[in-house]
């Protein structure tokens, strides 16, 4: 198998310091805790911003702010989302990609999310797409459900992004695609064997998936934006504590833990 990728999503658009008291929410906060996510084995920061009240933003002096912040600490993969919140236009979505990452989130379909609706219409992906192509952004596909992968794959027909993908399975999102192993089999079963993948599980289904991803030859997230408890009643003090634990459970299995630059080489980046 190849090295283990660990990406930490630091903080999501939804968590707030009442749910989680250590949550990062400054620019400060963010890249401190993408550097002790480093430290920890994590690979890769999957980053959304907040502003100064704390609310999700997609603006792109913060996210620079961020970026900036994040790279003179450490030489983690920087990946902004472009999901923002779900009342976030297509044009402020894009915004963190104009900074040219190495890496962006590209959702490659609707689906419900909790209350709400996740909207990405075949004009909202195909212009995302259209943009990180022209930046020389690699895009990671998130998936909430089965056609998106066809979404995707009809991407790479119509040449608005390269193969082999990258593909990270959200599952166990209310409303979405359910968090069992039966589902995250059925998922990876259904993309080429050249693409890579992760799985990001939300609340309880996050170690279990990410147990089931090491022993599978697939990667990893974990972080504050997807589960913010370590174990049922007991809050985790930081994202890297549940990073740790991924790498502490991949040693036990016999996995090594890539570096970023190692993430770097399995991922095609340049």
């Amino acid at each position: 198998m190849e090295k283990l990728i660990i990406t930490a999503a630091l903080t999501g658009a939804e968590v707030t310091r009442e749910q989680q008291p250590n949550l990062p929410l400054t620019p400060d906060e963010i890249a401190e805790a993408a550097y002790e996510c480093y430290q920890a084995g994590a690979s890769v920061v999957h980053v959304h911003a907040r502003d100064a009240e704390g609310n999700p933003t997609q603006d792109f002096e913060v996210y620079k702010e961020i970026k900036e912040k994040v790279e003179a600490k450490c030489p983690i993969i920087f990946q902004p989302s472009t999901g923002g919140a779900v009342w976030h236009t297509p044009e402020q979505r894009l915004q963190p990609v104009d900074l040219k990452p190495e890496m962006a989130t590209l959702s490659c379909g609707t689906c419900n999310f909790g209350p709400d609706v996740f909207m990405n219409s075949e004009e909202y992906i195909e212009r995302f797409a259209t943009k990180m192509q022209e930046m020389g952004v690699k895009p990671e596909i998130e998936v909430f459900e089965r056609g998106m992968i066809e979404n995707a794959k009809r991407l790479v027909k119509k040449g608005l992004v390269k193969a082999p993908l990258h593909v990270d399975f959200v599952l166990g999102v209310p409303g979405a695609c359910p968090g069992t192993p039966e589902d995250l089999i059925f998922m990876v079963n259904q993309i080429p064997e050249d693409w890579t993948w992760t799985v990001a599980g939300i609340g309880r289904t996050e170690t279990p998936l990410a147990v089931m991803a090491i022993v599978m030859g697939g990667h990893v997230r974990v972080g504050f934006e997807d589960n913010v408890y370590y174990s049922k009643g007991r809050l985790a003090k930081s994202n890297a504590e549940l990073v740790a634990r991924i790498v502490r459970l991949a040693k036990e299995i016999g996995r090594e833990v890539a570096t970023p630059d190692e993430a770097r080489a399995i991922l095609g980046l340049k």
